[in-house]
């Protein structure tokens, strides 16, 4: 059917059918709405207390939303929502998670009350076809998400929806998983892997936090190793990052926030260059290092 068919179609439907012409309508404007396509960002987004603090990382953030199109919507894969199965957030309205502890009352008190968005939810669903995707309507924006989404939009106008990360499978899954996306793009939704590359919490200095550059040499190592890889396009390295010796191991001891990175590089197409910022250890053993990939 035409739009314009469509159009006329739903003006002959009855005043009680008014909320499901609408809902019908916007998503017939969604699908049939490309765009130019989107950049790709994976967001290193460290302690919770970066969601409060005015740093050479936050201002990276914000530095980067300046560079981007602003998006119609985000589909944000984060390290903090590991779930057996894959599922997307699909509710009206997310609720803004506080899943940590030990922290000042000020971090519990922010929120950010981005709308949701049922449609890029079920497009979401419909374009994976590797696995069953589940809405959900009880998880909404975890720290891995908001903490640092709200220095690319601090006025929470942009829809937002998370995407989970199956635990039960390994890292090929994840990255091919990110390929399945790749349509969104091109209908404005901003794609974001978040977690870090860096990730030691055992063996982090905490009583370094705050020295500039502190960091141990295996992560240092890991770190430039990572890098060069990304920048280099080597993706088959970086899906098999445990054959990359031991600081690697180090730096990854567990896959949660290694993998966000797997689903942004399965996204890049052959014109495109991964482009490092925010590259900075801290407490010695993580880093901040986050990846813009756009055209080259």
């Amino acid at each position: 059917m035409k739009r314009k068919d469509f159009l006329k179609a739903m003006t002959l439907l009855p005043l009680g059918a008014t909320a499901m012409k609408l809902n019908t309508l916007h998503s017939l404007t969604y699908n049939l709405a490309p765009t130019e396509r989107m950049p790709v960002l994976f967001l290193g987004h460290g302690i919770p207390m970066n969601a409060i603090d005015d740093n050479i990382f936050t201002q990276g953030f914000q530095a980067v939303a300046k560079t981007l199109p602003k998006p119609r919507a985000i589909l944000c894969i984060s390290a903090h929502w590991e779930t057996r199965g894959t599922f997307v957030t699909a509710m009206q309205q997310p609720q803004t998670i506080h899943d940590f502890g030990g922290f000042p009352q000020a971090l519990f008190d922010v929120q950010y009350p981005a709308p949701g968005s049922p449609d890029l939810a079920l497009e979401t669903q419909k374009l994976i076809t590797s696995t069953q995707v589940t809405l959900n309507e009880d998880w909404g924006l975890d720290h891995g998400c908001w903490t640092v989404v709200k220095f690319l939009y601090p006025n929470a106008d942009i829809p937002v929806i998370e995407m989970s990360m199956d635990y039960t499978k390994g890292p090929e899954y994840h990255y091919a998983l990110g390929k399945e996306l790749s349509a969104l793009r091109r209908k404005g939704v901003l794609i974001i892997g978040s977690g870090n590359t860096v990730h030691n919490l055992r063996m982090a200095a905490w009583d370094k936090m705050m020295v500039p550059g502190y960091a141990f040499d295996w992560a240092t190592t890991a770190n430039e190793k990572l890098k060069n890889l990304i920048t280099a396009g080597d993706h088959q390295s970086l899906i098999r990052y445990d054959q990359l010796g031991k600081e690697v191991q180090m730096s990854i001891p567990t896959p949660e926030h290694y993998l966000p990175l797997l689903y942004t590089l399965g996204l890049q197409e052959k014109d495109e260059k991964a482009t490092i910022f925010n590259d900075g250890l801290v407490a010695g053993s993580l880093n901040m290092m986050s990846v813009k990939i756009d055209k080259a």
